[in-house]
């Protein structure tokens, strides 16, 4: 069955946005393959919860794409247009909430307890909006 294995996110440098999600959210480095004409092939996909755990068996991983020109750097952050674009689940979100905090991350508000679970947005390094949830 087809699946989505890959979503792009415009970043304005390499290194910087690869520092953010792999060193402040944890995430791991899947692919960084220079492309021969100074772009770069950079995957990233958090990390699996367990070597069992279904949750992460097909996990969408980002592909980080450098801006190129003007239109794709005026669209840096505001890919979903302001709205929350990315879903990060979680099994523990009081563990990862405190560690992203720790880490600098900028959440928008406290963390609310919804009947669909533990939820917080929080913003990555270029204002995109993300949810930190725990499925209830």
């Amino acid at each position: 069955m087809p699946y989505i294995a890959l979503a792009t996110l415009v970043v304005d440098d390499y290194d910087k946005a690869l520092a953010f999600y792999t060193r402040v959210l944890g995430f791991e480095l899947i692919e960084d393959t220079e492309r021969g004409d100074g772009s770069r092939w950079v995957v990233v996909r958090p990390r699996a919860v367990s070597s069992d755990s279904s949750s992460s068996a097909g996990s969408v991983g980002l592909l980080l794409a450098r801006a190129k020109d003007d239109a794709e750097r005026a669209s840096i952050g505001v890919q979903t247009g302001g709205r929350v674009g990315f879903f990060l689940h979680t099994e523990d979100f009081a563990r990862d909430h405190a560690r992203m905090r720790a880490a600098g991350v900028r959440f928008l508000e406290e963390p609310r307890h919804e009947p669909y679970g533990s939820v917080a947005v929080f913003e990555d390094l270029y204002g995109n909006r993300w949810d930190l949830i725990q499925p209830a």
